[in-house]
């Protein structure tokens, strides 16, 4: 299904879709059985929260007056440990889904069939080390941003008695100077999940593979990944836009007094903003999976090719896929280093 040869664009876009179209349980139903998992443990941290503050909140909204200090720190320490847990949960099922989205193609560039269950054993023990990358790799990022934004605050302040437009002018500038810079070492490190996966490396050990394997392909490797989000965002778009317009959306009685509360806005906008929601919510849904399935197998499949230009991959490869199945092969996609 993916030729073991070095890879053209079209080659390398066309192997992603037909993975996604034949590899498609593995990889939407475990981003789909992950995206679940995550939202129901917000939902249910959610509502103990909400069951835990109740009294706090009926004060804080009914009577404002009433509520004190100690009423906004219960709803604080409440809603904000939820928020935490669902940021972590979040940065963890991304993780899984790239881990996921690389043991599928392992399979996929051997032309053998990926089950849920094999494709599970393989990704889960990878994933703390693949989330290991995303936070190294996240904090490099920053760093660039953090350092132009302090030189933004710092231009602002000596410039507050003077010109504000020259300081507003300032931070766009120095904005627009960071971006290069972050998203070299965005693209830099685009392959590390991949050798965390497939290779088996820890999260500085695949954030140097990756560095290495993009040397002399950072343009090749930043342009077909920008594709690869254009694509996102014009399915998005496509799926998107359709559900939007013909979704019903919220209608007030023009006869009808002006609510003056929330409770009477609601009443009369749940009739229709039910539908608008339910539709919203599932474009969001579909949206966010093509998202988290597309841009990995576009990175991994990326990181497969430069090993075949590089490391000789494809002779691996072809032994590799002649090897009865049930053996697993004498050799991987990750033993070439």
């Amino acid at each position: 299904m993916i030729p073991l040869a070095p890879l053209g664009v079209d080659t390398v876009l066309g192997g992603v879709f037909a993975t996604m179209r034949r590899y498609a349980k593995p990889l939407f139903g475990l981003a789909g059985l992950v995206g679940l998992a995550l939202l129901a443990l917000t939902l249910g941290l959610g509502g103990l929260a909400y069951a835990a503050t109740t009294h706090q909140l009926h004060r804080m909204f009914s009577a404002p007056r009433s509520a004190d200090w100690t009423d906004v720190r219960a709803v604080l320490i409440a809603f904000g440990s939820v928020w935490i847990t669902g940021l972590l949960g979040g940065l963890v099922a991304g993780a899984f889904v790239q881990a996921s989205s690389a043991a599928t193609l392992h399979d996929a560039v051997l032309g053998r069939p990926a089950r849920v269950g094999a494709v599970w054993r393989r990704a889960w023990p990878r994933t703390p080390s693949v989330l290991g990358v995303m936070l190294l790799t996240g904090l490099i990022v920053l760093v660039p941003m953090a350092l132009f934004t302090l030189l933004f605050v710092l231009a602002a302040l000596s410039m507050a008695g003077s010109d504000p437009f020259m300081a507003l002018g300032t931070g766009f500038l120095l904005l627009l100077l960071s971006m290069p810079l972050t998203l070299w070492l965005y693209v830099l490190f685009s392959f590390a999940p991949a050798a965390a996966v497939l290779e088996g490396a820890s999260p500085l050990t695949a954030m140097r593979r990756s560095a290495r394997l993009i040397r002399g392909a950072w343009w090749r490797t930043c342009g077909i990944s920008l594709l690869g989000g254009l694509i996102v965002v014009i399915g998005s778009l496509v799926i998107r836009v359709p559900l939007m317009i013909m979704a019903p959306t919220p209608r007030y009685d023009p006869s009808a007094p002006p609510p003056t509360r929330m409770s009477d806005f609601f009443a009369q906008a749940v009739p229709d903003l039910g539908p608008y929601l339910v539709v919203t919510v599932i474009t969001s849904i579909v949206t966010q999976l093509l998202s988290m399935v597309l841009l990995p197998l576009v990175s991994n499949l990326l990181y497969i090719d430069q090993r075949i230009r590089r490391e000789g991959l494809a002779d691996v490869l072809i032994r590799a896929a002649a090897a009865p199945e049930a053996h697993g092969g004498p050799e991987t996609p990750g033993s070439v280093h």
